[in-house]
Parts: structure tokens; C-alpha cells; sequence
């Protein structure tokens, strides 16, 4: 059998089957490094720059190791791809009897019991008939249940909350079509798959299942491969806390109020219950004002309207609960419901109680409801506790695991400090392919006339790059002042976040000439688009988090009472983790060429500028627009040649 690396090699089948392939030594490194730590059983960290190939690097070993491998990624699409393009070509490359099956949240799968509930019991227009009418006849002859599957319906439309579960109103095994039931098949699938692909919301939801007492979400496996693994350490603060909604409660009170509908029917007692925890939901909504914003529980807790308006939520649901006491009995989906209020009411009283220590309470206001949550100040404990539970072998990689080249800051916050860390620096020619323009000439960021300025400096650059460019900002404020001001002002279409989904946004860029994309968070990671579409990505500030965010406030304070510089071992390497990650939207493949423009002067001014310059790609720096200028025109020089 051929070793890992000689499967990578120019004799391996990869050469012949895989359309450009070419042997990048790191990424035969890397495969091999992998393979020695699941024989030693060895948990390794590895960061490996765009363009290593990582995917195949980690994918083959885990193949060619023959043990139960959990692979977690970053997005349902990443899922995707490597289901239905990496792993098929490699099951056909490599000739081997491999089983593999993606696993993903309750959410994504239709929901047979949900759809009959929103069938019987919803009034719909002709359209929305005529979609259920579609939806039934695909859920005889879908497979999976998949909702990805059924492409007349955005993943976005509000239609599949009414035929897809949560872990609140799902019945288990009491459900009437649990047999049938597409996710229940899925996870017996994972079962017996040699190979599982899930994504980290999922591993992390069934670390945080497990610890309340209930089943695993997951099979048991040897190892768990972690790709992105840079986002682990935020989505695990989400699920080793607690949160609550009031969409929650609304969602309790209409299923309440369908089921009894549907099943008893006797008197209007509960509807009028149901109708009276909605209005209490309204009612706290609006004591929180009209601005959109996230804040310290502690900054609210004394306001009396507010802390009013939640009793009476509490106690809406109270009276609903003591109802539906009498109820369960005589249903199942009521027995639910009733749970269901027990839980929701045990949730909202613990994150609107006295802070725990090592906990931040905070909440956020959205356009109709209010999210309340209690966020863990440090994840590496609690990570380590749910870890050792798995008893396997643990593998995280990703393009971004160190500042500067050191893994501490990764390390320290899922406490990983046993684990073995190597990184390979990226194949690309940077020094060819990429130019970085850091203007001297701007203004303090904290200013009136910075974003002014950077839009003045940005269309100075998309007149010479011809449009084909990311504008990538650190606020929606500044993504949508961008937007106003750059309407009808550029000569190249215009793509702003926000008026289309990610996905068809990208579409629409990849196809259309010239495009300028204007993006936030979203558009930082996980976007791959290679070619000349993409030749210039511009940055408009160094990507601190918001200096009022709660949790972040809260960390930082927890790490001054330690004696720890929360600056330097926090803010700082979490921003240039982030910038990294932006910067590396640009050159994608080994013919990408552009210009990456960061426009903060601080990279400059400041003395972590420095942390930022060693931590991003080692390309040429000028801080003349004139370089930008020649560069380009090299690039429509070789256009014309035919190169």
C-alpha cells in the first residue's frame, strides 16, 4: 500500500485523476504529519497557508487510517463539497471501499409531523398552496430530507421554520413518523459510516447535549478532524453557555395553541393563555427600545420597566404551564409543549439572575424579538472536560492558527497545551503575485473624515484594478454609508451584503465583469473566488471587535484581575486572526495576481502594526498609489499578450 505522501506524489493516482494537480511538498507533510498522529494517537495542530491543499491533506490519511473519523467544518458548504466533490474523487483515486456521510443540525431536515401540523393547520394564498403541494411530492422522493435539496425554496425563506424541528418541539420516539424520520436515518447512516462530516455547530451541540444528561447527537469516534478550526473557540462559547429568545416563547404558544386546536378543542382557556405569553413577548420587546444593539445584562437590570415586563413574561408562561399540567396527559405534542414551558421559564429566570461567576449575562435587541445570554469568560475548561469524553484523537487545522507565527493564543483558549503544533507556510509566490498598499495619507480611523477617505482612496484603486474588487468593512454603519455614497458614483456593477444571499452574490460576481462587492463579516472567510474576478480586496479598518461588546468587555476585564494583559493576549490576536483571514480572499491560486489595499494607518503608526505585518502574507508593501497603478497595468499587458 502507498504511503500517504507517495499518494501526493507525481507517481500517485491523484496526478491522473485529479484535473491540475500538482505535488506541493507541505501538503505531503502536512498528510503525512496527520497520519503519524492518528497511528500515535497524538492530537496535533496544524496551520497550513492557501494554497497547501489541506482538504486532500487531512481527507487521505483519514481514509487510508481505516478508523471512525469525524470530520467538522466550518459551514454546511464546506460540508457539501467534500460529500459531493473531495471525497468521491478521492474514493475513485484511491480505489477504496470507503463509507462517508454528512450529518447535519435538526434543522436541515424536513420534518413529516411539522409539515402535516403547518398542512392542516395554516391558512395559505395560492402560491404558498401550491409550494406545500411541491414540498409534499419531494418528500416522497427525497432520500436524505436534505432541505438543501429543494432548490425552489431559499434556505432562507421563513416557510421551513414551519416544516423543519428544533430540539424544543421535535417529539423523538414518540412522534408517529419517527420511523420514517429523515433525521433519525441520517444519524443511523453516521452509524455506520466509516467517515461522518458534520459542521462545529453540530460537534459543539452535542458536547453541550451531553453534558445536560441527554443522548448523543454523535457516534463515537477514533478521531475528529477539525478544518477551520480557528472558529472553534467562539461557537463553543455559544453552546457551553446559555441563551434564550422570546421568539422562543412566541414559537411555544403558537404550536401550543395548533396542537390543542388540532387534538382536543374544548374551550378557548388555552388559546387565550397562548395569545396572552405572545402579547407579554411584545410587551418586553418594546420596553427594550427601538435601537438594534447588544449590552451587559447589568446595564438593564435595574431599569423596572424592563425587569417588569420580563416578570410578566415569567409569569404568562407560568399560568400557560400550570394549563397544560391537565393536557399532557391527553396528548403528546401538549406533553411536549408543557416541557417545553418548563425549560424555557427554568432558562429565562438563570440568565436574568445574578451573574455566576465566570459568566457574562448579556443581551441584544432584534427587530421583533430579544435574545438574553450568559457566555462562559473562558471555553478551554469546559472544552477540555467534553474532549476527554470523546476519547479519540483530535486534529485542528486551519490557514489562521497563530499570530506571528506562535499558536499561544489558539492554544490558551481550548487549552490545548499538550498538543503538537506545526505550520507550512503557503506555496503561493507573494512576492509575484500579490502587492499590498498601505497608505500613509488617511486619517485616524476614529474620525469623522476616515470613511470619507477610504471611499476617495477606494475608487482611486477600482479605476486602476477595473472594478473586480472586494470592499470589505468592520461595521454594517460603514457598509452601508459606503453603499449610499457609491451608488450610481462607480462605472462597475455594484454588489452590497444584504440585498441577496452570500451565496448568490458570489454568483453574481464570479459571472459579472468588473463587479465590486461590498461585504462585511460574512465575506471575510469562507469565500473562495479565484481567477481575475477577484484582483483587488480593500479593508477599510484593522477588525478589532466593537470596544462596548459585552462578552468582550467582560474577558478582558476577567484577564486584568488576572494579571494578564487583555490587550495583547486577547484583542490583539483575535483582530489580526480576523485581517488574516480577509487578506487571504485575494490570492487564491497560483496564476491569482491583485492588490490587497489595508487602508488603517494604525498598521503603520501603532507598535502591533507589526504583529499584523508578520502574522499576513509576505508580499511586496508601497505606500504610493502609483505602484497600484504599474501593477495593473502589468496585468493588462500580459492580458493582451495572451498570457
Amino acid at each position: 500500500m502507498l504511503s500517504v505522501t507517495e499518494l501526493l506524489s507525481e507517481q500517485g493516482p491523484l496526478h491522473a485523476c485529479l484535473p491540475g494537480f500538482r505535488v506541493r511538498p507541505a501538503q505531503q507533510a502536512m498528510a503525512q504529519a496527520i497520519a503519524d498522529a492518528l497511528h500515535d494517537k497524538e492530537d496535533l495542530l496544524v496551520e497550513a497557508g492557501t494554497g497547501t491543499g489541506k482538504t486532500l491533506a487531512y481527507l487521505i490519511p483519514a481514509i487510508h487510517s481505516g478508523l471512525k473519523v469525524i470530520i467538522s467544518t466550518g459551514t454546511k458548504n464546506l460540508q457539501d463539497q467534500l460529500l459531493h466533490h473531495d471525497v468521491p474523487l478521492l474514493r475513485k483515486a484511491l480505489n477504496v471501499p470507503v463509507t462517508i456521510t454528512v450529518l447535519k443540525g435538526r434543522a436541515n431536515y424536513f420534518c413529516l409531523q411539522r409539515f402535516e401540523l403547518a398542512r392542516h393547520e395554516m391558512q395559505f394564498d395560492a402560491k404558498v398552496i401550491a409550494v406545500f403541494n411541491s414540498l409534499k411530492t419531494w418528500s416522497v422522493k427525497t432520500r436524505s430530507g436534505d432541505i438543501a435539496e429543494y432548490s425552489a425554496l431559499p434556505e432562507s425563506d421563513p416557510l421551513w421554520g414551519q416544516v423543519t424541528s428544533n430540539v424544543d418541539n421535535c417529539l423523538g420516539q414518540e412522534c408517529q413518523h419517527y420511523e420514517a424520520c429523515f433525521l433519525v436515518n441520517a444519524r443511523r447512516e453516521a452509524l455506520a459510516a466509516d467517515i461522518v462530516i458534520v459542521n462545529h455547530y453540530l460537534l459543539l451541540a452535542d458536547m453541550a447535549l451531553q453534558e445536560s444528561g441527554f443522548g448523543e447527537l454523535l457516534p463515537a469516534a477514533d478521531a475528529y478532524i477539525i478544518d477551520e478550526a480557528h472558529q472553534l473557540p467562539d461557537i463553543a462559547s455559544q453552546y457551553f453557555g446559555q441563551g434564550i429568545s422570546t421568539s422562543q416563547f412566541v414559537e411555544l404558544a403558537n404550536d401550543a395553541t395548533q396542537f390543542y386546536h388540532a387534538e382536543i378543542n374544548e374551550n378557548n382557556e388555552l388559546r387565550i393563555l397562548c395569545a396572552e405569553v405572545t402579547a407579554a413577548c411584545q410587551q418586553a420587546r418594546n420596553q427594550f427600545g427601538s435601537e438594534l444593539r447588544r449590552a451587559a445584562w447589568a446595564s438593564v437590570n435595574q431599569d423596572k420597566k424592563i425587569t417588569e415586563s420580563l416578570q410578566a413574561l415569567t409569569d404568562a408562561v407560568t399560568r400557560l404551564q400550570q394549563q397544560l399540567v391537565g393536557l399532557a396527559p391527553r396528548s403528546r405534542t401538549l406533553e411536549n409543549c408543557h416541557e417545553r414551558c418548563e425549560l424555557l421559564r427554568a432558562r429565562l429566570q438563570q440568565v436574568t439572575a445574578p451573574a455566576e461567576a465566570g459568566y457574562v449575562h448579556w443581551f441584544e435587541v432584534h427587530r421583533r424579538s430579544i435574545s438574553l445570554h450568559m457566555t462562559p469568560l473562558d471555553v478551554a475548561g469546559p472544552f477540555q472536560e467534553h474532549k476527554a469524553r470523546k476519547n479519540g484523537v483530535w486534529i485542528f487545522t486551519s490557514a489562521t492558527l497563530t499570530v506571528a507565527k506562535q499558536f499561544q493564543y489558539f492554544t490558551a483558549r481550548l487549552g490545548l497545551h499538550s498538543a503538537r503544533c506545526l505550520r507550512w507556510d503557503s506555496p503561493f509566490d507573494y512576492q509575484q503575485q500579490m502587492l499590498m498598499f498601505l497608505p500613509k495619507t488617511l486619517p485616524e480611523p476614529n474620525t469623522p473624515a476616515y470613511l470619507p477617505a477610504v471611499l476617495h482612496l477606494a475608487r482611486q484603486v477600482l479605476k486602476h484594478s477595473q472594478g473586480r474588487a472586494f470592499l470589505l468593512f468592520t461595521s454594517h454603519r460603514a457598509l452601508k454609508e459606503a453603499a449610499t455614497t457609491l451608488r450610481g458614483e462607480l462605472p462597475y456593477p455594484l454588489l452590497v451584503q444584504g440585498d441577496a444571499s452570500r451565496d448568490n452574490l458570489l454568483e453574481r460576481f464570479r459571472t459579472t465583469p468588473h463587479s465590486v462587492l461590498l461585504g462585511t463579516s460574512s465575506f471575510w472567510e469562507g469565500v473562495d473566488v479565484r481567477g481575475e474576478a477577484l484582483s483587488c480586496v480593500i479593508i477599510d479598518k484593522l477588525p478589532f471587535a466593537p470596544p462596548d461588546d459585552p462578552v468582550l468587555v467582560a474577558r478582558m476585564d476577567d484577564m486584568r484581575r488576572k494579571g494578564q494583559n487583555a490587550f495583547i493576549d486577547y484583542q490583539l490576536p483575535t483582530a489580526v486572526i480576523t485581517l488574516t483571514q480577509g487578506a487571504g480572499r485575494l490570492i487564491r491560486d497560483f496564476d491569482d495576481r491583485g492588490v490587497l489595499v489595508i487602508c488603517d494607518p494604525r498598521l503603520l503608526t501603532k507598535p502591533y502594526g507589526k504583529t499584523f505585518l508578520k502574522s499576513l502574507p509576505n508580499a511586496r508593501i508601497t505606500h504610493d498609489i502609483h505602484d497600484v497603478a504599474s501593477f495593473f497595468a502589468v496585468d493588462t499587458v500580459l492580458a493582451g499578450a495572451g498570457v
